[in-house]
């Protein structure tokens, strides 16, 4: 019941690691695509997905609802996968969001700018000031989009349980075996079965949301949920009082949620643009 989540660096071979660790493990592989087909079946629109996926938004998309609808999906889809467990989940965030769970292992896959400047103009058929260009923004983008959602350092080695870097060697086929090494060295049956305890209570934190924000619609920001051992604690802004007592009574309503606790604090002429 394992996760390995990777954050990698355009270029530097990543996915064909994580590739490489499913044909090895046996895990399931949680790529953009099945990521982006997930998001679809929650409703969240191409144009959505598009506008925040592994990038920093600008001022208009942070300020808006799209905002925190596609972090909430998010984070429910990552979960959703981190609770089936034995998986392999490629960026978008899954390094932040499964950071200090027992059975998840977080990797950063780099590589020499050298080697990544080579593999771009080889893949675009261009000169090196302009594979550069590229190398340069995608780094900026993945490193605002941890940044911005997540409160994360993305260059930092110390976000993660193991870095790995790929020039001419390791192959991606040695760092995948390296790294499933490192997982079955350090994950125990008794940490996967904590693991999977703790995503399990993670997804029903999620579910208490959707309840409350898109199911009963109810004047909630920034709503956390923060499930353990069965008992449940609300975290956010309400303009009301009787809001406040709602989103508790509709918490009562999700299956497997027993107390119920409220933090959630009443900020009158609280607005979020639309």
């Amino acid at each position: 019941m394992a996760i390995i989540a990777i954050a990698r660096e355009f270029a530097a071979l990543g996915e064909e690691v994580a590739r490489e660790l499913v044909s090895l493990s046996g895990f399931r592989l949680v790529d953009r695509e099945w990521l982006e087909k997930r998001l679809a079946d929650f409703g969240v629109s191409e144009d959505k997905r598009r506008k925040y996926d592994e990038r920093k938004p600008g001022l208009w998309a942070s300020l808006s609802q799209e905002r925190d609808d596609y972090l909430h999906y998010l984070k429910s889809v990552i979960f959703e996968e981190a609770a089936k467990g034995n998986c392999v989940i490629v960026g978008r965030g899954a390094t932040a969001l499964l950071r200090g769970l027992p059975h998840a292992l977080t990797v950063r896959v780099v590589a020499p700018m050298a080697a990544r400047i080579a593999r771009v103009r080889g893949q675009l058929g261009c000169d090196e000031r302009h594979a550069l260009q590229f190398i340069e923004q995608s780094d900026r983008d993945r490193s605002g989009f941890q940044k911005y959602f997540f409160s994360q350092n993305w260059k930092d080695p110390a976000e993660y349980s193991l870095c790995i870097s790929i020039g001419d060697t390791p192959s991606p086929a040695e760092a995948a075996a390296v790294i499933d090494n490192y997982r079955r060295t350090i994950i125990s049956p008794e940490s996967e079965k904590a693991g999977a305890t703790r995503a399990g209570e993670l997804v029903l934190g999620q579910q208490i949301v959707t309840e409350i924000v898109y199911g009963k619609r109810l004047p909630i920001h920034f709503l956390e949920a923060d499930v353990r051992s069965g008992r449940v604690k609300l975290h956010g802004v309400s303009n009301t009082q009787s809001a406040i007592e709602a989103a508790v009574a509709a918490a009562k309503t999700v299956p497997g949620v027993g107390e119920v606790e409220s933090a959630i604090q009443v900020v009158q002429e609280f607005t979020v643009m639309p």
